[in-house]
């Protein structure tokens, strides 16, 4: 039976970080993907976390689906990872757009990243299909951590790279303030591994927690001297702050790529064939193109997608 148009749906789920979705009700049809609607009958649950990127990104997969036939369900928007992560493993959604990285680091608990993009997604891909996820091929869009600075405050201080912010943060302690995401304050991929990687120590008093969109406008207004960034985010070049290199390579890659609940797969092969082209795509321009859009001009992040996805031919 399939879930009808004008439905509403109101989905109560534990242990996950899900508590609601809604049909994807977009009038799309196949263009160059989902020819002949392959996924016809099928029932797909799309989620994503709650950041600018990754709700463009559940919106393109949620798009795709319904191109090639399936009713979907949106369930995009999950605060923090692991709940997001959660649903697809335990089957409660389908279907994500993860991050290798995060995968390697946070999920899978390693400490230490796979310096090469594909042998860090090969990785992972090995890893978690004893976890029921099966990821599919990984774009070009890397969206790893950074920290960046407003334009004021690199004529003032200089720092190019954060080993360049380590040596400020030993010889003028008072210079370094951060301003982070509580995630990335606790991660063993972000803050506090950095600092060990670096040989940096800020302490708390300077470290300020905040959500990411907050972050932008507190470095370009100087009220934090660093803020953690991504580097995929169009408000860095609007904004103009410039970016620290990370010259020791700590940050892993965070490719961008579908993660998938094994078993919706093997239900559903056709899911891959209708979104690897989309992936293929995706790179670092084009992240920072669409994640403008909605972060700096004000757009939705779903109506972002579609016009991307009917402007590249992917739907009509």
């Amino acid at each position: 039976m399939r879930w009808p148009r004008w439905a509403a749906a109101l989905v109560l789920l534990s242990g996950c970080g899900l508590s609601s979705g809604s049909p994807m009700v977009d009038d799309v049809s196949p263009g160059s993907i989902g020819k002949g609607e392959p996924l016809e009958g099928a029932r797909l649950t799309v989620t994503s976390k709650a950041f600018t990127e990754n709700l463009i990104l559940g919106a393109m997969m949620g798009i795709a689906f319904q191109a090639a036939g399936a009713d979907v369900l949106d369930r995009t928007g999950i605060q923090g990872s692991i709940g997001s992560r959660e649903a697809v493993r335990k089957g409660d959604a389908d279907a994500i757009y993860e991050y290798t990285g995060t995968a390697w680091m946070t999920y899978l608990g390693n400490t230490d990243p796979v310096t090469d993009p594909r042998a860090q997604w090969q990785a992972v891909h090995d890893a978690d299909l004893g976890n029921g996820l099966t990821w599919l091929p990984q774009s070009r869009l890397d969206n790893t951590y950074a920290l960046a600075m407003n334009r004021a405050a690199f004529e003032k201080y200089g720092t190019r790279s954060l080993s360049d912010v380590a040596a400020l943060a030993r010889s003028d302690p008072d210079a370094v303030t951060l301003c982070v995401e509580g995630e990335f304050a606790n991660r063993a991929d972000g803050l506090r591994g950095m600092e060990k990687r670096y040989g940096m120590s800020v302490p708390a008093s300077r470290i300020t927690q905040m959500d990411s969109g907050i972050i932008y406008t507190q470095v370009r207004k100087g009220s934090c001297t660093y803020g953690e960034v991504y580097t995929t985010d169009g408000r860095i070049r609007s904004m103009d702050l410039v970016v620290m290199t990370d010259d020791r390579g700590f940050f892993p890659h965070y490719n961008a790529a579908p993660e998938i609940n094994s078993a919706a797969l093997r239900r559903w092969p056709a899911i891959a064939d209708v979104l690897n082209p989309v992936t293929a795509k995706l790179d670092n321009t084009v992240a920072r193109q669409l994640n403008a859009k909605v972060d700096v001009e004000g757009e939705d992040p779903h109506q972002v997608a579609l016009e991307w996805m009917r402007g590249e031919g992917f739907v009509r």
